[in-house]
């Protein structure tokens, strides 16, 4: 047995324990809450279609990147809301189509989501004779329309909004409870200590996406920092603060369609394809070994090594299975031994032919090897267009079929090649078995 055979033999053993060791145990580690990613028609959840009116929209601005920026902000908003994994896509050019895998409270999502998150400073409105205007229906004072401007540090005025926010965060005040604080930049600070001085001992109102939120008196001049008021719950001033921190969506949305999964369809679902993996696995092990013998203990061996890689890659990267994505799964199942019944029909043939084990292995992988580069390369460009199209039509259960598929072929082909061969070479190589029966040769 040459070193080199043995190297890789060691190199693969090593995989083989690190995959293992990131899998097991396999209910804490791939079934529990921090592991494989599932997707909303496994998981349960919700998916919201909205539609942009891009007509409100900046003119200077293009529509992709409105699009574009409607989109990140909703997804930090979705992030820091604590969606596993959620999904933010634009479909066509002016929709966007929101999953939430495992969202209960929903209403709370869409409040959240749709809202445009518009922080705005409001000050008193007076008649011609300087009083304040009060609403004769409800007693309550009114205020401006528009939010108040100053003068910026440029010289131009400008109207004080949450774009110049720097942060705001939710905290608990021991008096007036759940409140949301706020911190400007050096810009919004320099209009807002104007505007605080010029209405002082007046009531300003804040308001956000054009509902008042509160109207306190102002006591001092105040640049930088400030707070919110409003009687919050503690979700009302953690959400107001993520709406503030992702920033006023750069156009209005709303919403035309919302569809529900039920959770228990996902475990369903997941139970059946179970079975029919395992039911699929079992009539492809006997096959193998029955007609391939030695060979077809080799590939089942090289099939178990598969399956710990595949695991091991949805465990360490954010790769969220769907139920099509299962079906991907199954299929690649089949398609991981197809390049080893290939190589092991070319090395019977150089068996019969006369060839010693060692010529008829290295053989059967060289003549076998274009055939199966061609066949998984095909494979690939199947799974990039469906990709593509999945993204483009907003089929998402499309490209998840497309992504396992892809990673399933390039692990098949690495597991055949290398996995299989270096097997292949040891058992030749170190004479463990040297009767040709053994390896489905009749002589």
């Amino acid at each position: 047995m040459s070193k080199r055979n043995i190297y890789w033999l060691i190199f693969i053993l090593a995989l083989l324990g690190l995959a293992l060791w990131s899998i097991l145990p396999v209910n804490a580690k791939l079934l529990g809450p921090n592991g494989l990613m599932l997707g909303l028609d496994l998981k349960g959840g919700s998916q919201l279609l909205y539609e942009a009116d891009l007509s409100t929209k900046d003119p200077s601005i293009s529509d992709a990147a409105a699009m574009s920026a409607v989109i990140e902000k909703i997804q930090r908003r979705v992030n820091e809301f604590g969606v596993t994994e959620p999904t933010v896509q634009k479909l066509g050019t002016d929709q966007i189509v929101v999953q939430l895998p495992g969202v209960e409270n929903i209403t709370r999502a869409l409040k959240l989501i749709g809202e445009t998150g518009l922080l705005e400073f409001r000050e008193q409105k007076f008649d011609e004779n300087g009083a304040p205007v009060i609403n004769e229906t409800t007693g309550e004072l009114v205020f401006e329309n528009e939010s108040a401007t100053a003068i910026g540090k440029d010289g131009q005025e400008k109207a004080l909004t949450g774009k110049y926010l720097k942060r705001a965060e939710r905290t608990v005040d021991p008096y007036e409870g759940p409140i949301v604080t706020f911190e400007w930049d050096s810009e919004g600070a320099y209009l807002f200590e104007q505007i605080t001085r010029r209405n002082l001992e007046k009531p300003l109102a804040i308001y956000v996406d054009n509902t008042l939120i509160s109207a306190p008196v102002v006591q001092s001049v105040i640049s930088d920092r400030g707070q919110i008021e409003g009687r919050f719950t503690l979700e009302e001033a953690a959400d107001l603060a993520n709406k503030l921190n992702s920033g006023a969506l750069d156009v209005p949305l709303t919403l035309i369609d919302q569809r529900d999964v039920d959770a228990s369809l996902g475990a369903d679902s997941i139970r059946k394809s179970m079975l029919a993996a395992g039911i699929g696995l079992v009539l492809l092990l006997v096959f193998m070994l029955a007609y391939y013998r030695l060979l077809g203990l080799v590939a089942c061996f090289s099939l178990g090594v598969y399956g710990v890689f595949l695991l091991a890659i949805f465990s360490f990267f954010p790769i969220t299975l769907t139920l099509p994505g299962i079906a991907a799964l199954i299929l690649s199942l089949g398609m991981a031994v197809d390049a080893n019944v290939l190589i092991f029909e070319r090395m019977k043939e150089e068996l019969r032919a006369g060839r010693t084990l060692g010529a008829a292995v290295e053989t059967g992988f060289n003549r076998a090897w274009p055939a199966i580069r061609d066949s998984n390369i095909t494979t690939f460009i199947a799974c990039i267009i469906l990709f593509w199209l999945g993204g483009t039509f907003g089929a998402f259960m499309v490209r998840g079929f497309a992504l396992t598929l892809f990673v399933g072929v390039a692990l098949s082909m690495f597991t055949a090649i290398v996995v299989t061969r270096t097997f292949l070479r040891v058992i030749v190589g170190g004479r463990l078995v040297t009767n040709l029966a053994a390896y489905g040769v009749r002589v």
